[in-house]
């Protein structure tokens, strides 16, 4: 593995892992909180509802940008497949959303958990099914797909697959277990400066190797020109595909995935839970409109150096098979960059494998434990509610490690692709409930554990009819119902399925009663209550020029611009 990393390349892999530990360590002996010497569940599981913004920013960035994430955009990248990089952008819009409309709703409510939060505003049936989907939906898109990626790193390096596997799930498992969320916030915060690092270093090593931008460019024209097959380079740099594309039309990306990103970003326990762990609702707003800039970034540090990967396959330069393009990034940091930067590069990798693989092992414990375990055992000690949460990371990290050789078969389209698509068949119902049940107080229990039981089942049969149909199991008549619903994109298919489920909740709802006032106190907006204030403030001022930086990188990358 290590053959072509020199002393100083080691030592830096080996510092990075130092201080990974120690700041473990230092967390679990009550690193942060001066009063508390031994971890209890609000320190293990929220870390103390004590952090700052920039620790809370930087943590919702690093927990997010996982080497899956990494490993599926540059692999994008290198397939031309420049809308795939939209869902990054889109983040930035959906985190203002998570700071302005739905976490004053949750610090005000106190939860630990956003099932635990759907009991409050509907009934204990709906806090049940999001604990149960939400763990499932970690094992399916989460922690084997965090360790799949973990290990494609480690195969690039030399080390077989299922070894990769098994190093990235017990070097990660092992401090997390030690310090809970103090733990994984802190690490986080130092991680997601060390994975900017490294592929930003790979960025511009790659380009300094091409002889910069415009080299690059002519590179790829003039591939393109010898060999009509190859993509021209503005299919390399437009984020906006026609309504005709099958992969990703630009209705899909506009309207579908938000709809992904509302789910993932303002309702899922795993991104969540930081803002969660913030000191009050203002040090909460900050961190999430920090990581809505932090955000912007993937297209220039992960995509980007994709392109570069692909004009070095064609002039020779690097080791690249494009038949498995998501080892782009690996594959140039172990083909040229220099004796100390490469320490620096998989230090990256590692930290962005590390910090959203333990974010995925702490959020699943701390939903069995307090949605499940603690509501079974209401007496339980804080050191047992520790203990619990502790065994259930290591039961999850086993049925994650089994589902790999499925996830393997649904991978067609690329590890972005498919996690992409997971999402989209399981988050629209989750979406529907959270956000219109903020807004409209006459939707009720009945009305949102029909949506929620109707659009899982309408999802599950999508995912389990396309794996059954890529294995070559079934066969489907050519105008069939399951042809026809196969047939549709799945960015459409999500807004489809949020759409139907918004008025199948409404219209169930409408049939009964309203709950009590009292009851949707904490939880729904009240008469003349907005989510956005007008005044002038720094939090105001941050939020419109976040919007405008959006919209001008929209414009950028597309026909009016360099696409």
């Amino acid at each position: 593995m290590f053959a072509n990393l020199s002393p100083w390349d080691l030592s830096i892999i080996g510092a990075y892992f130092g201080v990974v530990l120690w700041i473990a360590w230092w967390a679990s002996k009550g690193g942060g909180s001066s009063h508390k010497k031994e971890l209890d569940s609000t320190d293990y599981f929220l870390a103390g509802k004590n952090e700052g913004w920039f620790v809370i920013g930087a943590s919702l960035f690093s927990s997010n940008i996982g080497s899956e994430i990494i490993l599926g955009v540059s692999g994008a990248g290198a397939r031309g497949e420049m809308p795939q990089a939209n869902f990054e952008i889109l983040a930035s819009l959906i985190l203002i959303l998570l700071g302005w409309v739905f976490v004053p709703f949750y610090l005000r409510t106190g939860v630990y958990t956003m099932p635990e939060f759907l009991e409050k505003r509907y009934s204990k049936a709906c806090r049940n099914y999001l604990s149960v989907v939400s763990i499932v939906a970690y094992v399916l898109t989460k922690i084997s797909l965090i360790i799949f990626s973990g290990a494609l790193v480690f195969e690039t390096m030399g080390i077989p697959f299922w070894t990769g596997a098994i190093i990235t799930v017990f070097a990660t498992g092992f401090y997390t277990v030690l310090g809970g969320l103090r733990a994984v916030i802190y690490t986080d915060m130092i991680q997601a400066f060390i994975l900017l690092g490294g592929t930003a270093a790979v960025t511009y090593y790659g380009l300094d190797q091409l002889g910069g931008w415009d080299a690059m460019i002519d590179t790829i024209a003039k591939a393109a020109a010898d060999d009509p097959t190859k993509l021209p380079p503005e299919h390399f740099f437009n984020l906006w595909r026609p309504f005709s594309d099958t992969d990703y039309p630009w209705t899909g990306m506009l309207f579908g995935a938000p709809i992904l990103g509302v789910w993932y970003w303002c309702t899922d326990q795993f991104i969540v839970q930081r803002t969660l762990s913030a000191k009050d609702i203002s040090n909460a707003r900050k961190g999430t409109i920090f990581a809505g800039f932090l955000k912007l970034l993937p297209v220039f540090l992960f995509f980007i150096p994709g392109v570069i990967a692909y004009a070095l396959v064609q002039k020779g330069m690097l080791n690249l098979s494009l038949d498995n393009p998501d080892q782009a990034l690996p594959a140039m940091i172990t083909g040229f960059l220099p004796v100390g930067i490469k320490g620096i590069a998989i230090a990256g990798l590692l930290a962005a494998l590390m910090s959203s693989l333990s974010s995925a092992f702490n959020s699943s414990s701390t939903l069995f434990t307090i949605d499940f375990y603690r509501e079974s055992r209401p007496n339980a000690s804080e050191k047992e509610l520790v203990r619990v949460g502790q065994i259930a990371t290591v039961v999850l990290v086993l049925v994650s490690l089994g589902w790999i050789p499925f996830m393997r078969t649904l991978m067609g389209g690329g590890i972005f692709h498919y996690l992409q698509s997971i999402q989209a068949y399981i988050s629209p119902p989750i979406a529907a409930v959270f956000l219109l049940g903020l807004y409209f107080r006459w939707i009720n229990a009945t009305g949102a554990i029909v949506a929620l039981w109707t659009g899982f089942g309408i999802g599950i049969l999508r995912l389990v009819t396309e794996f059954l149909s890529k294995e070559g199991i079934i066969a489907l008549s050519k105008g069939s119902l399951l042809d026809l619903l196969l047939g549709i994109n799945f960015l459409h298919f999500a807004l489809i399925l949020f759409l139907f489920c918004g008025v199948l909740m409404m219209l169930v709802s409408k049939l009964g009663g309203q709950q009590s006032d009292e009851a949707l106190r904490l939880t729904t907006f009240q008469p003349g209550e907005t989510a956005f204030n007008f005044r002038v403030t720094t939090d105001g001022v941050l939020t419109i020029i976040l919007i405008v930086m959006v919209l001008l990188l929209w414009i950028l990358f597309s026909p009016w611009g360099i696409g």
